[in-house]
């Protein structure tokens, strides 16, 4: 996975992400806005104001994702397999991670630790490795919040099946996540599905979505856990 990533980096990660029918739905900014918003939300729902804490994006890439949202925490760090995708992170306190079993910070460090979308580039066999991972760098209480893509959504599926960056991919459902969450002796506080309306629509239908989150339909889902 790390040469994969690297790779990737070279070649231009966003270039890669392009495909016709995702940008129909949306673009870019607002599919990263969208997971920001959910993220910060259940956290204020489930835990405490954001501003108060300590931020780890697992898997950040990048940085996107931490640039856009490092002004709602008191501190954000990031972790990533590649070395290439981190040098892309200016400015950010981020390290890079020897395996995607280990985190490469200490134990009860942070309030929130996020998994955006990594889950599926993890071998099966080491995901159980991973959460136990993360909660380990969780401070007593820590939320964990884990956003996927929804293997049940067709067009979902589609789109990854399409895409380079996900070749390798291992879609897991919701009920994979919760699973993998209990092992690691987490409790399962709320699972979210959205992005079923096109950014287009979205500013009318923010209301219809916040209804149907519920119900296993929406491109994505976020499952949020909090440390015993």
């Amino acid at each position: 996975m790390p040469a994969e990533f690297d790779d990737y980096a070279a070649a231009g990660y966003s270039k890669l992400l392009e495909d016709p029918i995702r940008e129909k739905f949306g673009g870019s900014r607002f599919f990263v806005e969208r997971k920001l918003k959910l993220v910060t939300d259940l956290y204020r729902q489930y835990a405490a104001a954001t501003e108060s804490a300590n931020w780890l994006d697992l898997g950040c890439g990048d940085g996107t994702l931490l640039k856009m949202g490092k002004g709602y925490f008191n501190e954000v760090a990031g972790c990533d397999v590649s070395d290439g995708m981190l040098q892309h992170c200016e400015g950010l306190n981020v390290r890079r991670q020897d395996s995607a079993k280990q985190i490469p910070f200490e134990d009860r460090s942070f309030d929130l630790v996020t998994a955006v979308c990594v889950y599926h580039h993890v071998d099966i066999a080491d995901r159980s490795a991973l959460t136990a991972e993360i909660a380990r760098v969780l401070k007593s209480p820590g939320i964990f919040c884990l956003v996927e893509h929804n293997s049940l959504n067709p067009v979902t599926q589609l789109i990854v099946r399409r895409s380079p960056i996900d070749s390798q991919a291992h879609l897991l459902t919701a009920g994979k996540v919760r699973r993998l969450a209990r092992a690691a002796r987490m409790e399962i506080l709320a699972t979210r599905y959205f992005l079923y309306f096109p950014e287009r629509l979205y500013s009318k239908m923010a209301t219809t979505e916040a209804k149907l989150s519920t119900l296993p339909l929406g491109g994505q889902y976020a499952v949020l856990c909090r440390k015993a």
